[in-house]
C-alpha cells in the first residue's frame, strides 16, 4: 500500500500562500516563488532588527550631538568627559534627556566640562 501525500502538500502550500498574501505580482500566487520569497522575507526580517538598533544610536548621536553644540561642547568631548568623571549613562537617556529636559542635559555637559580641565 503506498503513502499517499495529497493532503499534507495542499495544507503546505495553503500555508505558504497564506503568509505571502499582500505580495506583488506572481510571488503571491505561484508556490514555489511564494516559498522563496516567505523564507527571504525572514532574512530580510532579520536583518531590518539589526538594522533597527543602528538607525536609532545614530539619531540619538545626532541629537545629543546638537544639544551640546548648543553648550559650546563637541560630542566626542562631552561622551569622553563623561566617562573621564566615571558617569555612567547611555546614549539614549542622554538623548532624551537633551530632548526634553535641558536643564538636566547642561549639568551632564557641566560635568564632563569639569572632568576634561
Amino acid at each position: 500500500m503506498r503513502i499517499k501525500r495529497g493532503v499534507l502538500k495542499k495544507s503546505k502550500k495553503k500555508r505558504y500562500l497564506k503568509a505571502a498574501k499582500g505580495y506583488r505580482g506572481a510571488k503571491s500566487r505561484r508556490v514555489s516563488l511564494a516559498k522563496e520569497q516567505f523564507f527571504r522575507s525572514g532574512v530580510y526580517a532579520f536583518a531590518g532588527r539589526k538594522q533597527k538598533k543602528r538607525d536609532y544610536r545614530k539619531l540619538w548621536i545626532v541629537r545629543i550631538n546638537a544639544a551640546a553644540r548648543m553648550n559650546d561642547i563637541k560630542y566626542n568631548e562631552l561622551i569622553h568627559g563623561l566617562k573621564e568623571a566615571g558617569v555612567r549613562i547611555n546614549r539614549k537617556m542622554l538623548s532624551e534627556l537633551a530632548a526634553t529636559d535641558m536643564n538636566a542635559f547642561k549639568a551632564y555637559v557641566d560635568i564632563a566640562k569639569e572632568a576634561l580641565n
